[in-house]
């Protein structure tokens, strides 16, 4: 399996009518990225297809200028992370990938379609600093990764990354972090209400919009009106 068969079976899914997607759904500004006219579920289709693909090919994948096809490693990787079959040497060695090529994951999706558990499910029993690292980096897509991450955590009912990952970012310059902040909180609140109100009323007057937003949507109509009251008094 290697990037050129990838590339060429997922040409065979091209579509003008999807040209328009990295304009639409890519935020970065490296301003070389541009779109390959395929649907994202051709991607992950024919991602699963080639999910035995080794990480060097992968790595080749990495390089392209194509949002999708950008997409489609990543998928890959996140195929690969997810497999019973996968060992821990080869867990290491996704992970490491993703943090050594993370200029070429510079977009939400890329982020979050695989950041849960090639970063988060690796570092399940493993020391956990490279988040914080991630947390103060000056890319906003290091910066969502430190959070997103985290969700490997919230699933094993561990809420503590998350709110201590949380602080750090809580005033983040960027809306794309800003949105996950909030709503990586709101599910670390569902494990951990007490650590939930805790963040909210100590950050409430002053965290961005959107990220107060994120975090309140799944509260209780009496909660949401006591914090939206809180915020107003600011």
């Amino acid at each position: 399996m290697t990037s050129q068969e990838f590339i060429e079976t997922l040409s065979l899914f091209k579509n003008e009518k999807e040209l328009n997607k990295a304009g639409k759904f890519f935020k970065g500004n490296d301003g070389v990225t541009k779109s390959f006219g395929v649907k994202f579920g051709d991607v992950f289709t024919t991602a699963k297809e080639f999910s035995m693909m080794p990480l060097e090919e992968i790595n080749k994948l990495l390089d392209s200028d194509f949002y999708e096809v950008r997409m489609g490693a990543v998928s890959i990787m996140d195929f690969q992370a997810r497999s019973k079959k996968t060992t821990e040497d080869q867990k290491k060695d996704l992970f490491d990938l993703y943090l050594n090529r993370h200029d070429r994951l510079n977009n939400w999706d890329f982020v979050d379609r695989a950041a849960c558990h090639i970063i988060g499910e690796y570092l399940i029993d493993k020391p956990r600093d490279i988040l914080y690292k991630l947390a103060h980096s000056e890319s906003p897509w290091e910066r969502r990764t430190a959070i997103v991450s985290t969700h490997a955590f919230i699933r094993k009912n561990d809420a503590e990354d998350t709110f201590a990952i949380a602080e750090i970012l809580v005033h983040d310059p960027n809306e794309l972090v800003n949105k996950a902040v909030g709503s990586w909180i709101r599910e670390a609140g569902k494990k951990d209400k007490k650590k939930l109100h805790h963040f909210l009323t100590t950050y409430v007057k002053t965290m961005p919009a959107v990220t107060f937003s994120y975090a309140t949507e799944k509260l209780d109509p009496a909660s949401k009106l006591h914090y939206k009251e809180l915020r107003k008094s600011k």
